[in-house]
């Protein structure tokens, strides 16, 4: 073995043993490299989580600059974070750089700068030395926090990593403010609205958090957004979080998109556009903010559409033309974005250019399946083109059916039960003896476990049929407009 080689075989072993973003087990084929990228370098500009939330943010865009492959921007952005640090905390910082000298000594490794991998390799050593620490075993609950941040930035699918690192340094550090937000919103993400109640664990780290940090307006907001997914008798409870997050932190582009999707969902869609296009104005990158204005043109459309007002052709056209433009701009910043894809794509289908909205879908499968992540939605949504724009219902059958057998609990799996309920009540209606109706029924049953004696039993747990028949002639009128 070479002289090389031995020096690599050492580095090699003890760099397995740190604690930063090249050992948390973070895949790179997990991630959309330029959404994250544009996403932190974001928050960094805006200042978002103050002086040591700006300097986590530069570590992880070392650490992201890397997998792109730009090695010495990511050692820039590693020493802006290694400054704020040490500007903000002076000589008790040391716990607060492990990260941060980990994703050094590992870029240098990769970079063959062996001396100055050596070199960081060391500090750490003095700071696990002076903290009586062991590399392999360190539970500190900063480099924990600095742990559930990235899972929490980086990926949907590391949420639920989140929230058990996340709550292990709320366990070593109950008053710290970050990670029990940091808790919060990762429990927010993953706590589906099936498993949604009042005294739900989401609920109860968002209050937490808020207890300690009153100004936190950005748990604020989503602690209003819970209450009232959770139970419309919170509504009060709810405005009221609501209101005071927006006059607390009325530029905050968090708070405003939050407000804006709260705001949509009580009906009034155009003070929540007025709210999103504040928001985009100061984070034009943000894919999510793009995302909820389509959604608010969408229900716009949908509410002009349902009028039936002679003459608003325009209006539906602007507001289709402004959904599908601001679904464009949302997959074009996060080129993997499955739930805007799905939905241009269903948008395209509705405008019946019908070549593009089946490339688009070809397109969203091979993205969902390649990163293991939203196959149900697309499942979902192609069923919906499926049976309004393409009049397939067998095909409409067979997508929603996978997305019931994939995901039943999520709310595209619920829907897709409803869907297929009303297509069996109308098969029963006309045939109750009907082997395909029972078929899907008796799949129903299973996923869901719910059970259909009859019809008329059926029908009093069928969903509403009048929602199919709505869209369906929201689908037809489009198509003449």
């Amino acid at each position: 073995m070479s002289e090389m080689s031995s020096i690599q075989d050492s580095l090699q072993s003890k760099l397995d043993q740190l604690e930063c973003h090249f050992t948390w087990d973070i895949k790179k084929e997990d991630l959309g490299l330029n959404d994250i990228l544009n996403r932190l370098e974001e928050q960094a500009k805006m200042g978002l989580g103050g002086e040591q939330g700006v300097a986590r943010t530069h570590c992880s865009l070392g650490y992201v600059k890397f997998l792109l492959g730009r090695k010495e921007e990511a050692l820039t952005d590693l020493l802006k974070s290694e400054t704020l640090i040490k500007e903000k905390l002076g000589v008790n910082c040391d716990k607060n750089l492990i990260v941060t000298y980990g994703n050094f000594a590992w870029i240098n490794y990769h970079m063959k700068n062996y001396t100055e991998c050596e070199s960081y390799l060391m500090k750490l050593q003095k700071i696990h030395e002076r903290f009586s620490i062991e590399p392999s075993t360190v539970l500190d609950s900063e480099v924990l926090g600095e742990k559930g941040w990235a899972y929490l930035k980086f990926s949907r699918k590391y949420y639920d990593k989140a929230v058990e690192v996340f709550q292990k340094a709320v366990e070593l550090d109950p008053e710290n403010s970050e990670w029990n937000a940091g808790c919060a919103k990762a429990l927010f993400r993953t706590e589906t609205g099936t498993l949604c109640t009042v005294d739900s664990p989401a609920i109860k780290q968002l209050e937490r958090a808020i207890e300690i940090d009153p100004d936190d307006d950005a748990t604020r907001v989503l602690l209003g957004v819970k209450l009232l997914f959770c139970s419309k008798k919170l509504m009060n409870e709810s405005e009221k979080m609501i209101e005071t997050a927006l006059n607390g932190s009325p530029e905050h582009p968090h708070v405003i998109r939050y407000v804006g999707k709260y705001f949509r969902n009580q009906g009034f869609v155009d003070r929540s556009i007025e709210l999103l296009k504040k928001a985009v104005e100061k984070s034009p990158k943000s894919g999510f903010i793009h995302h909820q204005l389509a959604m608010c043109y969408k229900t716009k459309k949908i509410n002009l559409l349902k009028e039936k007002r002679k003459g608003n052709w325009p209006e539906v056209n602007n507001a289709r033309n402004q959904c599908i433009y601001y679904l464009e701009k949302a997959t074009s910043i996060k080129d993997s974005f499955v739930f805007a894809m799905s939905e241009l794509a269903l948008q395209y289908g509705e405008k019946r250019d019908l070549p593009k909205a089946e490339k688009l879908f070809d397109r969203t499968f091979k993205t969902a399946r390649e990163k293991n992540d939203s196959v149900h939605v697309v499942h979902y949504y192609y069923a919906e083109f499926q049976q309004y724009c393409n009049r397939r219902e067998d095909l409409a059958i067979i997508h929603y059916t996978e997305c019931l057998k994939v995901s039943p609990h999520t709310s595209e799996g619920e829907r897709s039960a409803t869907k297929l309920k009303n297509i069996a009540q109308r098969y029963l209606n006309d045939d109750p003896d009907d082997w395909k109706a029972n078929e899907i029924l008796g799949l129903i049953y299973q996923m869901k476990g719910e059970m259909f004696g009859d019809t008329k039993s059926y029908a009093a747990t069928s969903g509403n049929e009048e929602d199919d028949e709505s869209l369906s002639n929201l689908c037809e009128i489009n198509c003449k407009i």
